[in-house]
């Protein structure tokens, strides 16, 4: 589209010459007689572009000027001026506008200005919608995925993030449950406020009640001072308890008082200490198991998970893998000054096929290696995982996941290569299982429901299985 255009001018004859000629340009034009009725456009329509009379009767140039620029601030004004009314234009131009236009003008230089600022407005409303999509399509807080797992995963995040509800995230190793975290948190009204993260993997049985709720000086040997805790520090803000499986289970309960009362002591001391804290807690074990077995306390249990966020694996959402490939290549381009090296069409299938155990984690680390110390123009699959290149059995890396025609645009190769290699690693484990879902589901390391939703997806069905 070439933009549309509104032309305001109360003589008429040169109003319509001007629609005349920006129409033979190819822009949409409407045209108002006055500044009353420009404004009704402004008001009623969806314009790029005004071009405007300076001086009129009643509502002004500089009114509508004005009043355009509070409406939408990425609606651009041109100023028409009569000679001698520089001054005017200046001043115009300090209340926004894009440029004017002294008379009497000809028509190339109209030409040449409308086609400039019109220019500018498109790039820039083109500019943020491609912000918007990838915000809301492609990312979220820097989580990358498309797929339908990690869209439910979004809408969650955002109907929960306002409120101070305690959540549980849970996910493998590598998953991104910080990110998760980070989208909570600045997402939410706390955003201002800070932010602490402690894993209480790293700490001793000894030193993670002080870490978590501070200490008194002469607590214990060695605290020759008073410490406030994490707690604490997160007045205010968000507290993340990452690995908190792995909490011993004394401190289990101080954290269940504190987390029930908004009130604890530090180790050593008596005095209550009171904090407004919203807690998120993540991990990757199975808290199920470990309540069962006694090594986690089940009230606590179900104090964290009030909201339980669930991080699928990227087993999961294959889909997601090449969008994350261009994500973690621009990324590691910028942070080491390298230029993007793009992914062969093996390089890419070796990827979507692999099992990256580690995840995202896993996969960044393969993509900044590659990007480094490839030889190439293009990062091979020899440069991501050496001469073993991912596959079901010997040479299966050598064939194709599907025939991609030559001239596709990049997405849909990728959507082609995707479902074909999905539909077919499915199709494959429900066979080994003679058509049992919940086999096939625990084979493959995903939940029952999510594999018939891919499944579904997909088209695959009960025949398949079978042929």
């Amino acid at each position: 589209m070439m933009g549309r255009i509104l032309i305001v001018d109360d003589e008429k004859a040169l109003l319509l010459a001007l629609r005349g000629l920006l129409s033979k340009e190819g822009y949409q034009v409407e045209t108002a007689t006055s500044g009353e009725e420009a404004l009704r456009h402004i008001e009623t329509g969806s314009f790029h572009l005004v071009v405007t009379d300076l001086s009129m009767n009643g509502v002004s140039g500089m009114d509508v000027l004005e009043r355009a620029r509070a409406f939408d601030p990425d609606l651009a004004v041109i100023m028409i001026t009569a000679h001698g009314s520089e001054k005017a234009a200046v001043q115009a131009m300090k209340l926004g506008a894009a440029d004017y236009i002294p008379k009497p003008f000809d028509n190339d230089e109209l030409r040449v200005v409308v086609r400039r600022v019109m220019e500018g407005v498109l790039l820039r409303r083109d500019h943020r919608r491609l912000l918007e999509q990838v915000h809301g399509a492609y990312g979220f807080e820097r989580i990358i995925g498309t797929s339908p797992a990690m869209r439910r995963l979004f809408e969650t995040i955002d109907r929960i993030a306002d409120t101070d509800v305690t959540v549980l995230i849970r996910g493998e190793s590598g998953t991104g449950k910080e990110l998760v975290a980070n989208a909570l948190h600045y997402r939410g009204p706390r955003r201002a406020k800070p932010l602490v993260k402690t894993n209480c993997a790293a700490l001793s049985r000894e030193l993670v009640e002080s870490e978590l709720f501070g200490h008194e000086r002469g607590a214990f040997t060695g605290a020759m001072a008073r410490r406030e805790g994490k707690f604490e520090a997160a007045d205010g803000g968000t507290l993340l308890l990452d690995e908190c499986g792995d909490m011993p289970l004394e401190t289990q309960a101080k954290l269940l008082r504190a987390l029930q009362e908004k009130e604890f002591e530090r180790v050593g001391g008596n005095q209550p200490i009171r904090v407004d804290v919203r807690v998120l807690a993540a991990t990757n074990q199975d808290l199920e198991a470990a309540v069962r077995a006694g090594r986690f306390r089940e009230d606590l249990y179900y104090r964290l998970r009030v909201i339980e966020l669930v991080i699928p694996p990227l087993a999961e959402r294959r889909e997601d893998i090449p969008l994350l490939i261009d994500h973690l290549l621009k990324d590691a381009a910028g942070r080491f000054g390298r230029e993007v090296k793009p992914l062969t069409a093996d390089a890419l299938r070796a990827c979507v096929a692999h099992e990256w155990k580690g995840n995202v984690r896993e996969l960044r680390s393969a993509v900044e290696q590659a990007l480094l110390l490839a030889p190439g123009p293009e990062i091979t699959p020899a440069d991501l995982f050496g001469a073993a290149v991912p596959g079901d059995g010997a040479g299966a890396g050598d064939e194709p996941v599907a025939d991609i025609p030559s001239g596709l645009p990049f997405r849909e190769a990728k959507e082609r290569v995707v479902e074909a290699f999905e539909r077919d690693f499915l199709v494959q484990a429900l066979k080994r299982h003679g058509g049992n879902i919940t086999k096939a589901a625990e084979e493959v390391g995903m939940y029952r429901q999510n594999f018939q939703q891919k499944m579904r997806e997909l088209g695959i069905t009960a025949d398949d299985a079978v042929r």
